[in-house]
């Protein structure tokens, strides 16, 4: 998958960010994007969280590589059922281990 990343930039006419601190930065979104599910859990039911999850999680993310024009909108085709599913596990670990 990398290797479609590397060629999309290059024929955008950018370098593709494989710096560490960018997968640091990765890092960072998945902690926030679990809080933030934790957050929405307490109010939510499981379909309503996994929803609010994925609009905050995965669609604005993609509003704004679109907005500056780096999504490649051919990788949506398999990015939204598995950020669906993504976005839907996580809130049923969420849910399972939060206290009752």
């Amino acid at each position: 998958m990398k290797h479609f990343w590397i060629d999309h930039y290059n024929g955008l006419g950018l370098t593709f960010p494989s710096e560490p601190i960018n997968g640091a930065v990765w890092g960072v979104w998945s902690l926030v994007f679990a809080i933030s599910i934790f957050i929405i859990a307490k109010r939510f039911s499981l379909i309503e969280t996994t929803i609010i999850a994925w609009l905050v999680g995965f669609v604005l993310m993609w509003i704004v590589t679109a907005n500056m024009s780096v999504l490649p909108l051919g990788i949506l085709f398999y990015a939204v059922p598995l950020s669906i599913l993504e976005a839907f596990l996580a809130s049923y670990i969420i849910f399972q281990l939060r206290p009752k």
